[in-house]
């Protein structure tokens, strides 16, 4: 219906825009009819409240928004244990303003309100909610542990599949393993990781795990309920971070790829990078073979080093020449000496 941008020094405390902002945002209500406004920006209990106050329609900030996606697209009982989890976390500090105009109905000395009785009852109950979900998600990563002690002993090397939300990395590992997992073209189509055996060039085998997409400003409660899958991560003997070359966004997107792997302690973990979506680079009046497009793209101005390769996952173009770069890392990590 509309999106409004205000440059602020920082945002306001008592409503996040300012005031001349926020009657700005009210009047439009009029020409819109809008129902529901979403902000880009986690909201404190206060600004939430104070802006449904004001506004009179429903307010969602960017945690709840992710949430409500992560939710939608949770499909294990593992992924749903941990959405919860993050939910309720993000829902715990928000229950403070429900029932603030009970509280002055409470009597005198020694007594309490109903509203500080329902708030307090709440309160209790979630928290109880939270600590049973955690207990949940430990016994899952105490599962995940053995299944990776299991792999370690058997000695399959894994390749972490990593980058942004919707840059075509379960369509990736579909082309790479004839695997069947979900690939769309929305956010977080995947939440659950989904491992494969891959055969490389050199005949050897190695697991492919396909992993959640990272985002900007990821919020703190996703990334503790998502610990369990994570931790996939740092398991991997390579991660391989897959770039929508073709998306406006592609450098802060591999900016914030490279912050989320830095705050997991991964950063210096080997790395290779596929360059995807080539094909939406191309004129599309042309008919393009891989060797052309790849040639093509090769002598634009891109900056491509030894660790990078152009594919297509969903034309299936590169894919052997990220495979033996996959083959080719992997054997130098193997027999580097330790350090």
């Amino acid at each position: 219906m509309g999106k409004l941008i205000q440059r602020l020094p920082a945002p306001s405390k008592v409503h996040y825009l300012g005031e001349g902002k926020l009657v700005e945002l009210l009047s439009l209500k009029n020409s819109t009819h809008y129902n529901v406004v979403i902000f880009d920006d986690e909201l404190s209990p206060l600004q939430q409240g104070n802006l449904e106050d004001f506004l009179g329609v429903k307010i969602i900030d960017r945690s709840a928004l992710i949430l409500d996606i992560f939710a939608r697209r949770a499909q294990t009982r593992e992924g749903q244990l941990q959405v919860e989890l993050a939910q309720h976390q993000y829902l715990f500090p928000r229950l403070a303003g429900q029932w603030s105009h009970l509280e002055r109905l409470g009597g005198g000395i020694g007594t309490r309100g109903p509203g500080e009785s329902q708030l307090e009852t709440d309160r209790r109950l979630i928290r109880q909610k939270i600590n049973r979900l955690e207990t949940q998600i430990e016994q899952v990563r105490k599962q995940r542990l053995l299944y990776r002690q299991r792999r370690q002993k058997r000695g399959i090397p894994i390749v972490a599949l990593v980058g942004y939300t919707n840059t075509g990395k379960s369509t990736l590992l579909n082309a790479l393993s004839r695997a069947d997992v979900l690939a769309e073209n929305k956010l977080f189509a995947t939440l659950d990781p989904t491992t494969r055996r891959l055969t490389l060039p050199d005949k050897n085998v190695v697991l492919i795990t396909d992993t959640v997409g990272f985002i900007r400003k990821l919020p703190p409660a996703i990334i503790t309920a998502f610990r369990a899958t994570l931790e996939e991560l740092s398991e991997a003997s390579l991660l391989l971070h897959v770039v929508d070359l073709s998306s406006p966004d592609a450098a802060s997107q591999c900016q914030t790829v490279e912050d989320i792997l830095t705050s997991l302690n991964l950063k210096d973990k080997p790395r290779i990078t596929a360059l995807n979506k080539i094909d939406l680079l191309l004129d599309k009046s042309r008919r393009w073979g891989e060797a052309e497009a790849i040639s093509y793209l090769a002598n634009q101005p891109l900056t491509v080093n030894q660790d990078m390769v152009l594919i297509s996952a969903s034309k299936r173009w590169g894919l052997n020449k990220l495979l033996e770069l996959i083959s080719h890392t992997m054997n130098q990590t193997t027999t580097s000496p330790p350090e």
